[in-house]
């Protein structure tokens, strides 16, 4: 106990038994005192998250339970006293995002369940209103609502919005979009119909398609207008 009250108030209590230590009556405000101060915290451990999956273990000549045992031997040698548990993080196939985060959420840690519960309430509010355009889930919302686009449409638009800012020739959106041997291969000019289709479905938002005349389309970004490329990294086609 004397520890816990030398950490509390180390000067006081010093002082409290030295000058006066025939007087308990003094002892009250210290007490009164210290139970105003915040609780005394100390390290108890530490948590090492790693990000690495199987793959990238095996393609380093390593893998995970390796690597673990590694970890402890290490540890066991420099404090042969600590305590440890190795949890490995499971996350389905195709899920995406930096290894390190989808290791700290799914175990989680509290850093990362509070940003991604921001992120979470971020995109709805962003998405009641304005145009988001969300490539990892294949989808165009306007104003909140899913906006009916066929596959070629989305296609389309996600072409030009990967490549923001550039203007792409007729051409380009012919070759790109549809294959040689497809039987419904447009026209150059044939594209103004598909473009025309998609602006339709924009609604009051059309003019982020922008036409440059005699040239072909660009996209350009609006303020009220949100880019989703999915766990926070861009698209693997984007430059």
């Amino acid at each position: 106990m004397s520890n816990i009250a030398l950490l509390e108030r180390p000067a006081a209590t010093a002082q409290a038994r030295t000058v006066r230590p025939q007087q308990p009556e003094a002892a009250a405000p210290l007490n009164a005192a210290a139970a105003d101060l915040p609780a005394v915290r100390s390290p108890r451990g530490f948590a090492l998250y790693v990000g690495l999956d199987e793959i990238k273990a095996a393609e380093a000549g390593v893998s995970l339970p390796l690597l673990v045992d590694a970890l402890r031997r290490t540890l066991a040698e420099l404090a042969p006293g600590a305590e440890t548990h190795a949890t490995v993080a499971l996350a389905p196939h195709g899920s995406g995002g930096r290894d390190l985060d989808v290791v700290r959420l799914a175990l989680q840690e509290p850093g990362a369940i509070a940003r991604t519960k921001a992120a979470a309430e971020e995109e709805v509010a962003e998405e009641e209103s304005g145009v988001t355009v969300d490539i990892s889930r294949k989808r165009v919302l306007i104003d909140g609502e899913s906006a009916a686009f066929t596959y070629k449409e989305f296609e389309l638009l996600q072409y030009l919005v990967l490549r923001e800012g550039r203007t792409i020739e007729r051409s380009e959106l012919v070759s790109a979009l549809w294959q040689a041997q497809d039987d419904e291969t447009p026209g150059e000019r044939t594209i103004d119909v598909h473009v025309r289709r998609l602006r339709a479905k924009l609604g009051r938002y059309e003019d982020i398609v922008r036409t440059v005349r005699g040239i072909g389309y660009r996209f350009d970004r609006h303020a009220d207008v949100v880019i989703r490329y999915g766990h926070g990294t861009p698209s693997p086609d984007r430059f």
